[in-house]
């Protein structure tokens, strides 16, 4: 019996992409299918970098397509494909970024920092070209999480290169000042040095900039959100009522500047102790969840409060870089994938033609 190209499509319908929740068919991840004599070949590019999932991916459309291709060979051509998303009106995406992503937080201390670093290194796990904006100015931590050091070279004296660190492109005001001078700068100073620091810098062909806010909500954080090419945004908060109250306020700011919010993370969920194995809630429970729900946004994760997320990052090598086979890193990498195929649903600019494709025979 001949392998008809539309039952194919058909059951593709089936196969669901656990980090958008759509099929392959509705999300236009099926570029073609073709079935000649005893073979199907079926060629998928996803919206955003998934290196590490594509071996998955092609099981799950084997499995799916079983039943119509029993003893046929199937060929499955896989990889992704990076686009440039829209950013606020009036505003003109970088040269040689395709998307910019803040990691905001509407209070300090909840680990905005340290998530947005492995968050960064892990898109770049994923096959994404990744750089890192520290624009925590008051207290820059980049430097020190990615063992930097040095001020950035100039080579036309106009334009800084960034500094690279583990296969990330990095820049930060940490770099221009000695670790122990206090930053006394009003708002409108820090703005104009943010902004100089992020058109300024020679970015190369980034897929995604990873922008680390200053935490709160105030002047300094709305003006940069009005001026900066923002694709979308996440917000980082640990399950505390008190953390959770300022994460609202976080939201609700980039709904002003009509930035989208991609979702939230929810940092310091649960500790386990490394002595008996006992999970303890420290500072509560569910409430990342119910507030996405309240919200309509995604809850991208639930990471643990566990000591050595905060000693690999005060060692300068974060967690995914530091044991990139375990849970930690993973969880980090689900967050990844699903912060950027939220992303990749949204409208595309299509005044930028930037496109990176990976393909993967798997």
């Amino acid at each position: 019996m001949a392998i008809s190209e539309e039952r194919i499509r058909e059951k593709l319908r089936s196969v669901i992409d656990p980090h958008t929740g759509r099929n392959l068919i509705e999300q236009g991840s099926v570029r073609n299918v073709a079935a000649v004599s005893n073979r199907v070949t079926v060629e998928l590019r996803l919206a955003y970098p998934a290196q590490r999932f594509l071996p998955e991916l092609g099981r799950m459309v084997r499995e799916a397509l079983a039943s119509e291709t029993e003893g046929a060979a199937i060929d499955i051509d896989s990889g992704f494909k990076v686009q440039a998303q829209k950013v606020q009106q009036g505003l003109t995406p970088l040269p040689n970024v395709r998307n910019i992503i803040a990691v905001a937080s509407g209070k300090g201390g909840v680990g905005k920092s340290t998530t947005a670093v492995n968050l960064a290194l892990a898109l770049r796990d994923e096959g994404a070209s990744v750089g890192v904006l520290d624009a925590d100015i008051y207290g820059p931590s980049i430097p020190r999480m990615l063992s930097l050091s040095g001020k950035p070279d100039s080579i036309d004296g106009q334009h800084l290169e960034p500094k690279q660190s583990l296969g990330l492109q990095a820049m930060s005001i940490g770099l221009m000042i000695d670790e122990d001078t206090p930053m006394i700068w009003r708002g409108p100073m820090v703005t104009q040095a943010l902004q100089q620091m992020l058109s300024e810098t020679r970015w190369q062909d980034l897929d995604y900039l990873v922008i680390d806010l200053p935490p709160g909500t105030g002047d300094i954080q709305l003006t940069l959100c009005q001026k900066i090419p923002v694709s979308g945004a996440v917000i980082v908060t640990t399950p505390q009522d008190i953390a959770l109250l300022d994460a609202r306020k976080a939201l609700k700011m980039f709904e002003k500047v009509s930035v989208p919010v991609l979702g939230i993370i929810e940092n310091m969920a649960v500790h386990v102790c490394s002595s008996c194995g006992h999970a303890e809630h420290i500072f509560g429970s569910g409430g990342g969840e119910n507030m996405a729900a309240q919200y309509g946004v995604p809850l991208l994760g639930s990471l643990p409060l566990e000591m050595r997320i905060r000693a690999d990052g005060d060692a300068g090598v974060p967690t995914v870089e530091a044991d990139p086979d375990g849970a930690v890193a993973e969880a980090y990498r689900s967050i990844a994938r699903r912060t950027a195929a939220g992303l990749s649903m949204r409208a595309r600019d299509k005044s930028i033609a930037l496109p990176r494709i990976v393909m993967q025979d798997t």
